[in-house]
């Protein structure tokens, strides 16, 4: 197939620190282009990709000092999108909303990965009037707030094998990564830490919303011994700093659409201690690689046993069930699901009577709608 990735521009694909949209995306694109697709990926300018690279911006805006609104590159990219739409059977986006009225009359050649939170009440109206537009949730959880918008699938997120390093050592301490912000609950895992005597260090990002917060709630937490507050990390240090801990804490307060960090720690053969929120139930194995509790007080108690858990084992379900190959594989049986429904116009009449080219281990499949 001819496959378009249209990923967002806050970030370079992959991101050099923090960024889970632009790096599944960039997880996709490679798993694709290794199963023998065609794929073009529109992205920044600084994006590395063994996919054809379409810049729609310098470098991530996100890392660029000049750019001061994003929605004008959004813009210029979703334009460049649509100016090449016919060279692709399909175009797959994971940019939220912006292309839909755009894109509405090619419906049935697109796909929208939803990458966020969806129970906020201004979505509703929004999916309801667009709702032809075929939509992929990351996790069954994610789409309970929209059960009548249009989900063609659930495809769970994953990662290169030899992404990370596993470490099958018990580490020294416990693990908190991510973005400093009130749903993610740092000050949770800072409280769980210290009543359960084990050292914690933080690895993350702080953004400019959430810098009242990281400065009132979570900086006086973390002066004083036991609590080392690292920073944002890239995906080098990422596999050092998940393999050398002892569990991954990652105590949220929202409903989390799937939680990337989660099987990274996996990776690493690292077990998880999660709160019941959103994807957590899906993603979580309790009593194989983590954990899945209710309150701190809960939390408190199962880390111990937690730190007993055989990480081989941890490491070979995140093999079974997460690697970037399944994902890629998981995508490309909606791509066919989609391309083999027949594209119709308000009359009724097909729009879509070209020949597509869909791979499978077999070579060509031609396909008429």
């Amino acid at each position: 197939m001819k496959i378009a990735q249209v990923a967002p521009l806050i970030e370079s694909v992959p991101p050099r620190l923090y960024g889970g949209t632009e790096r599944i995306a960039s997880y996709l694109t490679e798993g694709l282009v290794g199963l023998g697709h065609d794929v073009t990926l529109f992205a920044s300018g600084d994006s590395i990709t063994s996919a054809e690279l379409v810049p729609c911006c310098t470098r991530a805006l996100r890392l660029d000092p000049a750019v001061r609104d994003t929605i004008p590159y959004f813009m210029m990219m979703i334009d460049k999108v649509r100016e090449r739409a016919e060279e692709f059977d399909l175009l797959h986006f994971h940019i939220d909303v912006f292309h839909f009225p755009l894109f509405r009359s090619l419906a049935a050649r697109t796909l929208t990965t939803l990458h966020g939170r969806l129970d906020l009440a201004d979505l509703k109206p929004f999916y309801h009037r667009f709702g032809e537009m075929p939509l992929v949730s990351i996790s069954n959880d994610q789409r309970k707030p929209l059960p009548h918008a249009n989900f063609v699938s659930t495809v769970q997120h994953g990662i290169p094998a030899d992404l990370h390093r596993p470490s099958f050592e018990q580490g020294s301490y416990v693990a908190f990564l991510g973005r400093i912000s009130p749903e993610k609950r740092p000050d949770r895992a800072i409280r769980i830490a210290l009543a359960a005597g084990i050292p914690l260090k933080i690895a993350a990002k702080v953004d400019k919303v959430d810098e009242d917060y990281f400065r009132a709630e979570i900086l006086p937490l973390i002066d004083g011994p036991g609590i080392e507050f690292i920073g944002e990390i890239n995906e080098r240090e990422k596999t050092k700093f998940l393999g050398e801990a002892a569990a991954l804490l990652f105590p949220i307060d929202w409903p989390e659409p799937f939680g990337l960090v989660m099987i990274e720690a996996m990776a690493c053969g690292t077990p998880v201690l999660a709160f019941r929120c959103g994807s957590i139930p899906e993603v979580i194995e309790d009593g194989i690689t983590g954990k899945v509790v209710d309150s701190e007080e809960e939390a408190i108690t199962a880390l111990p046993e937690i730190l007993t858990y055989d990480r081989r084992a941890v490491r070979r379900r995140f093999e079974e069930r997460f690697g970037a190959t399944r994902m890629a594989k998981d995508y490309v049986a909606t791509y066919r699901k989609l391309l083999r429904k027949p594209a119709t116009n308000d009359e009724g009449q097909s729009t879509w009577p070209r020949q597509l080219n869909l791979k499978n281990g077999n070579g060509l499949i031609p396909h008429v709608d």
